[in-house]
């Protein structure tokens, strides 16, 4: 995907996040995420539940996604001789860490682990700490808009991918986070649904950047070569 032209997927996945916000908030799809959580729990053996574990390392942000991620874009900025590269790095993480982050002790959620009263409730003054960070799921969202990072620096390094190839770069990572999260219980399913929105929206934002002609303090531009990245 190049840079966006429509913004109705974007007001679309908001008005979508919004909704099922909204409708926690009132105490609704309660239900639904207990029974996922509940079938979750009851079909779990050993075999299931470490290849999960496993896969579910595909979300990992702070110690996988984002250093290979700043990786392939250092990389891409050395060969390139520009710090444009950096730049979207640097986006990525300012749009996750002032996203999510904040969200979670808004919304004070806790996860599906939770033994305390209200469990399922979103604003529970009982859950608290770890327990009190489960919505939105920063595992998917991270999955959707480190990936199109990684893809963008592996773009820059090698050539073009192909379609198929980013996009199974874009869509297998997230899909398999979002499966692997809820049915391990580590979210509420309506977490999941709701980090795959806004991972989707910062995506979109972090691809709208004109990063090729940001204004770069003038001792740094005298260094730059031209350089015209690729946002997939």
């Amino acid at each position: 995907m190049t840079r966006p032209r429509s913004w109705w997927p974007d007001a679309a996945f908001v008005a979508a996040f919004v909704l099922i916000t909204v409708l926690l908030a009132r105490g609704h799809l309660f239900g639904l995420d207990a029974a996922v959580a509940d079938w979750s729990d009851a079909h779990r053996p050993p075999v299931a539940y470490w290849t999960a574990r496993v896969l579910n390392s595909l979300g990992q942000g702070g110690w996988l996604l984002m250093p290979v991620a700043g990786l392939l874009v250092a990389l891409l900025a050395w060969r390139r001789r520009s710090i444009r590269p950096l730049l979207v790095f640097l986006g990525a993480t300012l749009l996750t860490y002032l996203s999510l982050g904040p969200m979670k002790i808004l919304f004070q959620r806790a996860a599906p682990r939770f033994e305390g009263p209200d469990r399922t409730a979103l604003f529970n003054p009982a859950a608290v700490g770890q327990a009190g960070m489960s919505y939105p799921s920063g595992h998917v969202a991270n999955a959707v808009i480190w990936y199109v990072v990684i893809a963008f620096g592996l773009t820059g390094l090698i050539g073009a991918l192909g379609r198929r190839v980013t996009l199974a770069l874009r869509v297998l990572p997230p899909a398999i986070v979002f499966g692997t999260t809820t049915y391990l219980s580590w979210h509420w399913i309506t977490d999941s649904i709701a980090g795959l929105f806004l991972g989707l929206v910062l995506a979109r934002l972090l691809a709208r950047v004109p990063w090729e002609t940001l204004p770069l303090p003038g001792p740094v531009a005298r260094f730059e070569r031209p350089f015209t990245p690729s946002v997939r």
